[in-house]
């Protein structure tokens, strides 16, 4: 096993954003996509030119994915749209989660069998536990798997897709679940750490191939790395106060880009990080349409 050591951490271009989140690589074409939710705008950055491109969103956007067909996969407020780069037409694949008009869909992420998780969350203030998990199949099919929410966040999987885990940014907890792909069904749920403020409350994360659990100290200027039992095995600072979700890219998956928020005044909020791990990533999948 390769501790996850991280190395070369820097700030990444002139990207800023107010509420930075969900990026994703795109192998084939080597960009990342990566959302500003607060900014109502979907981005892309072109990784070897640096090139950025915009496009505006009509509501708050969550979390997005890449589909198979060269499109992308949109968690909007309370609904899933299919959104075309070229004509920039959003489709409503799916309604998500109705009757609640304090929520909206946050975090969310392709699990290794193809399948959509999305968390939804309290959208004022007061961020009462309103929010649920879904698994979302690419028939359409919609799932509640969860509730009790605060702030839904940090989903991931394990090489093997047999343990998943899954983060409350507000209720402070990271816990890991045995999922079994093709149902979904998960089991043997266990409470593996409550980081606080200092620590980092847990936002957005990857895992690597390692099993390890990356995840975005928000509250604390921090990338917390995690053993699957809840060790804290590293902990980054990285050059931004507010980070919110980091992501593996690049040909050996080696790279991480972060995303961030602008909250603490400071010269780098909302900006973008890269750095380099000594241990891969977990790629993560395509959704099938």
């Amino acid at each position: 096993m390769t501790m996850p050591r991280a190395h070369s951490v820097r700030l990444l271009g002139s990207t800023r954003t107010a509420l930075g989140e969900s990026p994703v690589w795109d192998a084939d074409s080597g960009q990342v996509w990566f959302i500003d939710i607060e900014g109502l705008t979907l981005k892309r950055l072109d990784w070897a030119s640096g090139r950025e491109t915009s496009w505006p969103m009509p509501d708050k956007t969550g979390s997005l994915a890449l589909c198979k067909s060269g499109r992308l996969l949109i968690a909007m407020r309370d609904a899933l749209y299919l959104f075309s780069p070229e004509s920039a037409a959003l489709e409503l694949f799916v309604k998500v989660e109705e009757g609640l008009p304090d929520n909206r869909l946050n975090d969310g992420k392709v699990a290794p069998d193809g399948a959509f998780w999305v968390g939804s969350m309290n959208d004022t203030q007061a961020r009462p536990p309103t929010g649920f998990l879904y698994r979302v199949t690419a028939k359409g099919v919609v799932e509640k798997k969860g509730g009790g929410i605060m702030v839904s966040n940090g989903l991931a999987w394990s090489p093997d897709g047999g343990t998943m885990f899954h983060s409350d940014s507000f209720g402070m907890w990271i816990k890991r679940y045995r999922h079994t792909p093709g149902t979904g069904a998960l089991s043997d749920e266990k409470l593996i750490a409550r980081p606080d403020a200092t620590v980092g409350r847990p936002d957005g994360a990857a895992t690597d191939v390692d099993g390890n659990y990356w995840s975005a100290g928000v509250s604390a200027g921090c990338l917390n790395v995690w053993s699957p039992e809840g060790s804290l095995l590293e902990r980054i600072d990285v050059p931004v106060p507010n980070p919110t979700m980091p992501c593996f890219l690049g040909p050996d998956l080696k790279t991480l880009v972060v995303t961030s928020l602008t909250r603490t005044p400071h010269a780098n909020q909302g900006m973008l990080v890269t750095l380099r791990s000594e241990i891969a990533g977990v790629a993560v999948p395509r959704f099938p349409l």
